[in-house]
């Protein structure tokens, strides 16, 4: 819910901390990378840390540092403070690949999609209550945009504690010996020789790319739509919040129906269905229709992202699939710096070009997915 609100509501955050807005475009596109870049050197160390010593320290760490973003963006008066807040949010990722590789050692073989779908689904459920809440807070109860984060603090804070005390620690079968450097390296090293694994981190990435694009300036679209009077935090909390709480709804059932007939044809077919409403997504002519459009775009997105996680599940050979897990995020941190800085030179040509360029590279990888795994020689 908290990274929700930071990044949907940036766009606002920038202005009140004195960010003009004719360079608030050209700062969103520059700030939202901060987050990958600062937590892109940990990538390979969280999943050998968790193994090596606990799974579960590393998600409660996860929830805590998460903590200390939330009432920093809350407290942020200048741009440079923003910027080292939104940054530190890099250090509270690494955990989903984590929480894979545990739900993979308990989840039944025959529901395995169901599971991966069903936790793909909780994460853009927050980020939907997140806008929405924000949403009520500022616009219906005339909250200032400083207690929306204080309260999602408190509530991550809360998390961190349930997680500290309700979660049971999933040891792997086999716990390293070896040193977190020599692990880590031989986890990339895996990654990237395997052409199976490889496949699908470039698949993964791309889906990704579009994704991160896509979101970077949605806001602003919605603004575009609506102008930015009052109701504008509402409109943003529907089209954003909106999209991705319902599109998350149908993810489940997608895990499902991956698992009835096949993980690879729900995949081309999510991938296709994104491109086609991420095309149409600027020209929506009015905040209803825009978030219609964003909820296709979500239900068609979610679930292809679920796919993806659920072929990594199966695919992977096994000696490789717990690395494999906990890097599963890598081609996020990548796509998550290359996607804002791709998206803020596109924007020059107006924001229908950057959702063209992002709908062409859904439908790239859409034609991808169909092809076989391959094997290593």
């Amino acid at each position: 819910m908290g990274t929700g609100q930071v990044l949907a509501l940036l766009p606002l955050l920038l202005r009140g901390a004195g960010i003009d807005a004719a360079d608030v475009p050209r700062f969103v596109g520059l700030f939202v990378p901060l987050i990958f870049a600062v937590g892109l050197p940990f990538v390979p160390f969280w999943g050998v840390w968790a193994d090596k010593y606990s799974r579960k320290a590393v998600v409660v760490r996860s929830a805590a540092v998460e903590t200390i973003v939330l009432v920093g963006t809350a407290l942020s008066g200048a741009p440079w403070q923003l910027a080292i807040s939104v940054g530190l949010m890099g250090l509270a990722l690494g955990n989903t690949g984590v929480m894979l590789a545990m739900l993979r050692e308990t989840a039944p073989r025959a529901r395995l999609g169901l599971v991966v779908a069903t936790m793909s689904a909780v994460g853009p459920i927050g980020f939907a209550l997140g806008p929405a809440l924000a949403a009520v807070l500022v616009d219906v109860l005339g909250r200032p945009l400083r207690d929306v984060f204080l309260l999602s603090a408190a509530l991550t804070a809360a998390s961190t504690t349930m997680l500290a005390i309700g979660v049971t620690e999933v040891r792997p079968t086999v716990v390293p010996t070896d040193g977190a450097l020599r692990l880590a390296v031989r986890a990339l090293r895996g990654t990237i020789l395997d052409p199976t694994t490889r496949a699908l981190f470039l698949l993964f990435g791309g889906t990704l790319l579009a994704g991160q694009m896509i979101g970077t300036y949605l806001p602003l679209v919605v603004e575009h739509a609506i102008g930015t009077g009052p109701g504008l935090v509402s409109a943003i909390g529907l089209v954003v919040g909106g999209s991705a709480l319902f599109g998350s709804v149908a993810t489940p059932l997608t895990g499902a129906l991956g698992d009835k007939v096949g993980f690879r044809r729900v995949l081309a077919g999510g991938l296709a269905a994104s491109a086609a409403a991420t095309a149409t997504l600027s020209a929506a002519p009015t905040v209803p229709v825009l978030a219609a459009v964003a909820t296709a775009y979500a239900l068609a997105n979610n679930g292809s992202r679920a796919m993806i996680l659920a072929l990594l599940s199966v695919e992977v050979p096994a000696a490789q699939r717990s690395a494999t897990l906990n890097l599963v995020y890598l081609p996020l941190y990548l796509a998550g710096i290359a996607g804002p800085i791709v998206a803020s030179a596109l924007v020059l040509g107006g924001l229908t070009v950057v959702y063209l360029a992002a709908a062409l590279v859904l439908a790239v990888c859409a034609a991808a997915a169909l092809r076989p795994p391959r094997t290593a020689p």
